[in-house]
């Protein structure tokens, strides 16, 4: 994998990159849809192939079904969902550890049960390496342990250590067995760390003296004030290597987004665009919609006047109720696809005014509008 930046705003930390991977480059920032089950819900494939240049799966997931062996079998994700570019996926360790009264977890991986049947499963670092080397991601991240919010923070420095400790049998892991299939696949480790700046700062400060593709930002955005999440992506972006692309996990809201651009974020996931869409929040130019509420009953007009999005032109707000309020699962389909949209054509927005020097008024005008309940 290759990074390229390009460009960093006058007035801000917000970059302009392309990061190019063996399936295509990718202009960043970039919001990556997410594809926990190699699948984004709601999406055909056809129309994800117009929205975004990466998606995201998930090792916990693609584990339990279809199985590394129906996927090695297909040649690898990128087949068996016929999807031609680029694919990052998680290593599952959120998944788990958000389940941890459920799990046993030892110095050595985490055993759990099955969601699916209840069977039992045991993830090590080098148990999730395995897994993704047979999923064929483009972007691997490390296997680590994720503390709950909150935690003290000797809870949270007992969980960094672990994670630092798992990180090396990741590498190691991935030094001594290669690809799966004939392309490159690379590796981002992950930043934990709770609330606790020095905690936070130590970490990557560590992480950041391994030779990696990429750095993440694992842990936040689980609870905690808008703030802290700010304050801490501040600090982090500060010390990571200017010249490698960085990833806030699980990140977010159109605002938060924004931010975290403003912050020095190059790449974002959450599936928010999809999930609150399902259940009818669309995202505006002009603010956000629930567009079950009786004020848009008559209302006839486009979902967004400023969007360009097939969905957008083609039905009504009016319309739009109706399929909800009849359970018709073509309105999911409209939402989840009018709100991936929205979300990157943001991002496009935002690069486009960071190219032009521009990005911090422009994010200053905008933000705004995007908080606006209509």
């Amino acid at each position: 994998m290759k990074f390229y930046l390009i460009k960093t705003d006058r007035f801000s930390k917000a970059r302009a990159g392309i990061i190019e991977t063996d399936h295509g480059k990718i202009k960043t920032p970039i919001f990556m849809p997410v594809a926990s089950k190699g699948y984004v819900k709601s999406v055909p494939i056809h129309e994800l192939h117009k929205i975004s240049k990466i998606i995201l799966g998930n090792t916990y997931h693609l584990h339990l079904q279809p199985g590394i062996e129906i996927l090695y079998q297909a040649g690898g994700i990128h087949s068996f969902m016929n999807w031609n570019e680029s694919i990052l996926t998680d290593s599952g360790g959120f998944q788990i550890f958000s389940m941890r009264k459920l799990n046993k977890i030892t110095e050595n991986g985490v055993l759990f049960q099955s969601i699916i049947n209840g069977s039992y499963h045991f993830f090590s670092p080098e148990r999730s390496m395995e897994i993704q080397r047979f999923i064929g991601g483009d972007i691997m991240m490390a296997f680590d342990d994720c503390p709950p919010f909150p935690c003290s923070h000797k809870e949270a420095k007992k969980s960094i250590m672990k994670t630092h400790r798992w990180l090396k049998k990741c590498f190691f892991y991935l030094q001594n067995n290669p690809e799966k299939y004939n392309y490159k696949q690379s590796f981002f480790p992950i930043i934990q760390g709770s609330i606790y700046p020095d905690l936070r700062k130590s970490s990557a400060e560590e992480i950041s003296l391994l030779e990696a593709d990429g750095y993440a930002i694992g842990g936040l955005s689980l609870g905690e004030n808008k703030e802290k999440t700010y304050n801490i992506t501040d600090l982090l972006t500060d010390i990571l290597p200017k010249k490698k692309p960085r990833y806030l996990m699980g990140v977010g809201n159109p605002v938060d987004i924004l931010e975290g651009i403003s912050l020095g974020i190059d790449m974002f996931d959450c599936v928010i665009p999809t999930r609150n869409g399902r259940h009818g929040m669309f995202f505006t130019w002009k603010g956000i919609i629930n567009i079950k509420n009786k004020k848009w009953k008559k209302d006839f007009s486009c979902l967004d006047e400023l969007g360009n999005s097939f969905v957008d032109k083609l039905y009504s707000k009016s319309y739009v109720r109706h399929l909800f309020l009849s359970k018709e699962n073509l309105a999911k389909e409209i939402a989840s696809i009018h709100n991936l949209y929205f979300y990157s054509n943001l991002i496009k927005e935002a690069r486009i005014h960071i190219l032009n020097n521009n990005f911090f008024s422009w994010k200053k005008s905008v933000i705004p509008l995007l908080k606006e309940r209509l």
